[in-house]
């Protein structure tokens, strides 16, 4: 039996090993907004959660017709630095992930997917509504830009979360007005966020600006899926692991228990 159990601990922990894995947003995920050169807000527009820029320095619009709640401004200071570092490398892991299905050509609207890695070679475009299903990690790897279309969303259902759902943008995203937008958006030039925009996670353009107009953005439902569940996994990779780990330290704990019986044995037998 102990022999049997080591055999599943050691496959079970390989096979996590293998998976990919939703990486950390390190200090990047207190960020609701976070850009680069600059970060342009018009319209009255509710950020909740931080807002940065690096290492630009440049933000318009707040307090007023824009606000951030929860969280504080930070322009090109150690912080926002420091979240950007952070970002980056974020968005260099997503670069490293396996894709599970290319859907180059493929409208995201209309479709279902359970958590994968996916993939556009160049562009991608979103119609209507896409359906996140199952708890785990989803990553989309996009090689251009992603677009929606007016009043398109992103619905999270059977336990999905929106922290563990990752938007990897070649250059840049576009939000069409009206849009319902999950998970972490990160562009490596640029992010337009058009009129009635609502986003629950983060806006990150690495390389430029992020342009907001009317829009509601909430990273504080969001939390961070870094170290969570692998890909299609939910999680369940972790309790594998404290399951070989309590397995070990029960046949640690046997062992000392029969020195300690063989300690007084001999004692006796001295006596």
């Amino acid at each position: 039996m102990k022999k049997l159990l080591l055999g599943i601990c050691v496959l079970s922990m390989g096979s996590t090993g293998w998976a990919q894995s939703a990486p950390s947003l390190g200090s990047a995920a207190r960020f609701a907004v976070l850009g680069s050169s600059t970060v342009t807000c018009t319209g009255a527009t509710t950020i909740t959660g931080s807002l940065g820029v690096s290492p630009g320095s440049a933000f318009t619009g707040f307090p007023a017709p824009c606000s951030v709640v929860g969280g504080t401004i930070h322009a090109a200071d150690a912080t926002a630095l420091l979240a950007h570092a952070d970002a980056t490398k974020a968005y260099a892991a997503l670069l490293t992930e396996t894709c599970n299905t290319n859907l180059t050509g493929q409208d995201l609207g209309g479709q279902t997917l359970a958590p994968g890695v996916y993939c556009f070679s160049s562009s991608a475009g979103l119609t209507g509504q896409l359906t996140l299903n199952g708890n785990g990690v989803y990553v989309f790897k996009i090689g251009s830009t992603l677009t929606t279309a007016s009043n398109s969303s992103v619905v999270l259902t059977n336990g999905a979360r929106c922290g563990s759902v990752f938007w990897q943008i070649g250059s840049s995203a576009t939000l069409g007005t009206g849009t319902t937008f999950v998970g972490n958006l990160m562009a490596l030039t640029s992010d337009t966020v058009t009129t009635n925009v609502s986003v629950t996670g983060r806006v990150i353009a690495l390389g430029g600006a992020v342009t907001l107009d009317t829009n509601t953005i909430t990273a504080g439902a969001c939390a961070s899926g870094g170290g969570g569940g692998s890909v299609g996994g939910g999680g369940d990779g972790d309790r594998d692991r404290d399951a070989c780990r309590n397995t070990d330290d029960r046949d640690k704990d046997r062992g000392k228990d029969k020195d300690k019986d063989k300690d007084r044995r001999d004692d006796d037998h001295k006596d």
